[in-house]
């Protein structure tokens, strides 16, 4: 990949919504709209979604990795509609997470990579744990951290251990970026299990009926341990303005009542932390210096600002014991590109009736790969492996920069119903869509179409005939 210095091209704003959720293996609800908050104004760019608890039985597991589980389906059936395709998941038994964005900004989500930790019953078993994802989004280094820490009231600093051995072990192949901390932008979410210490049921349940959670905040776990430990004291997070989100009845809005009466408590949490500038070199060797002020300059010449617009829960859901975490972020970013890595136009008419020609161009020099592939996608697709059909990219020499690659479709792989489509090109390296087309129309065949009629008609004829045959006697 070219490492020449990219212009800068202005700033602008993204804005992120984050959920986080322990779903107690409970199967989806059927609606989710609320939770997304579909039609908020400005329009969001990212969803992040983590999950704890997804359903793990070792049978529902494995057919999970073959098909999609329902959940990521009811989010993919529910933003693919609104033009979010989903970037990439990654699963470890029942912790999920899924990553949307809008369409237009695909090309610029690059170098995405996935991993995970496992924690449970001495580092072996993944229901405890952690799993991550990273890209660059506009040239900034941005990873997400789903995490389902170690559970009961005694474990403060057990969880506080396990998150920072997550922190300080997942491993990435990025270069600049190879560990979770070195990104510019790290967002912590999960199921931290961390409880309200010492007051007693009585007191809790009498402080979040009357709206006086400030009372409930000195005693919560994590923000004690985050006065404790320095790399806590790394990451933001707003204010607790909202009932604790464990743990409920099921369906319902109250805490618990069973015989064991979990005391309430914020364990559902969402966190950030900016990347802080390289200290100042304590050597007095001048190339030292440089390259500690040049990335410093490289931070103040592309910097990314991010701000919390939200932080609450939603109480409408009660398929679980927890409630779901929403927080919402502006992201103001100045890119460092805004030019796709690949330019890709399809040439003449589209249709199933004859061969279709499309047009790529490599615009700057990348790791290209001969499993590069060019997929035809319907508008509103929900993947990048949701194409109608694919072609292989030049499968000798690959392309210079600036070279433009004709490839031909064979109609027999042009679908016939024609509609509204786009073009995009796959990176394998990166693991993402890195150039899309405009979108256009694939005429319908009439042809087609006539024939489908003529053998409608003919069914619908020979089903009338059968149903109105006279019914013979017998004298």
């Amino acid at each position: 990949m070219s490492t020449g210095r990219v212009r800068s091209v202005g700033k602008d704003k993204c804005r992120l919504h984050m959920v986080t959720w322990n779903v107690a293996t409970a199967e989806p609800p059927e609606d989710v709209t609320s939770l997304l908050q579909l039609d908020v104004q400005p329009p969001t760019d990212l969803y992040v979604i983590g999950l704890q608890e997804v359903n793990a039985t070792p049978v529902r597991f494995i057919s999970d990795l073959l098909v999609e589980d329902s959940w990521s389906h009811l989010f993919m059936d529910t933003l693919a509609p609104r033009g979010f395709v989903k970037v990439t998941s990654v699963r470890m038994q029942g912790l999920l997470l899924l990553v949307f964005a809008k369409q237009a900004h695909l090309p610029f989500i690059r170098n995405i990579q996935t991993t995970y930790t496992r924690t449970g019953i001495f580092g072996y078993w993944g229901n405890k744990g952690g799993v991550s994802m990273r890209f660059s989004f506009y040239g900034h280094m941005v990873c997400f951290l789903n995490c389902h820490l170690m559970a009961h009231m005694n474990y403060a600093l057990q969880r506080v251990d396990e998150f920072e051995y997550i922190l300080d072990t997942q491993e990435f192949d990025i270069l600049d970026t190879p560990y979770v901390r070195d990104h510019k932008a790290l967002f912590c979410l999960g199921d931290l299990n961390f409880r309200i210490a010492d007051h007693g049921l009585h007191f809790l349940r009498s402080s979040i009926n009357s709206g006086r959670l400030h009372l409930l905040w000195e005693r919560d776990q994590l923000l004690m341990m985050k006065k404790k430990e320095p790399f806590l004291q790394e990451f933001e997070e707003g204010p607790l303005n909202f009932k604790p989100t464990y743990k409920f009845a099921r369906n319902s809005d109250t805490y618990d009542t069973s015989g064991k009466k979990r005391k309430p408590a914020w364990t559902d949490r969402i966190l950030w932390r900016i990347k802080p500038k390289t200290p100042p070199s304590e050597s007095n060797d001048d190339d030292d210096e440089k390259a500690s002020t040049s990335a410093d300059d490289e931070i103040d010449e592309y910097p990314l600002l991010v701000t919390q617009d939200k932080y609450t829960s939603d109480m409408s859901y009660g398929v679980s014991d927890h409630k779901p975490v929403i927080a919402t972020f502006s992201l103001e970013l100045r890119k460092h590109f805004d030019t796709p890595l690949v330019h890709i136009s399809p040439l003449g008419v589209w249709s199933a009736d004859q061969d279709a020609l499309l047009t790529y161009t490599v615009q700057e020099d990348f790791e290209s790969s001969t499993w590069d592939w060019i997929g035809l996608y319907k508008m509103g697709f929900k993947s990048a492996s949701d194409y109608e059909t694919f072609v292989w990219v030049r499968e000798d020499d690959l392309p210079e920069t600036n070279e433009v690659i004709q490839i031909s479709v064979d109609k027999n792989r042009i679908p016939l119903l024609g509609g509204q489509y786009v073009l995009g090109y796959f990176s394998t390296n990166m693991q993402s869509i890195i150039g899309l087309s405009a979108d256009f129309q694939v005429t319908l065949i009439i042809s087609y179409l006539i024939t489908q009629a003529v053998s409608f008609i003919r069914i619908s004829i020979h089903l009338l005939t059968v149903f109105f045959q006279p019914i013979r006697i017998k004298a």
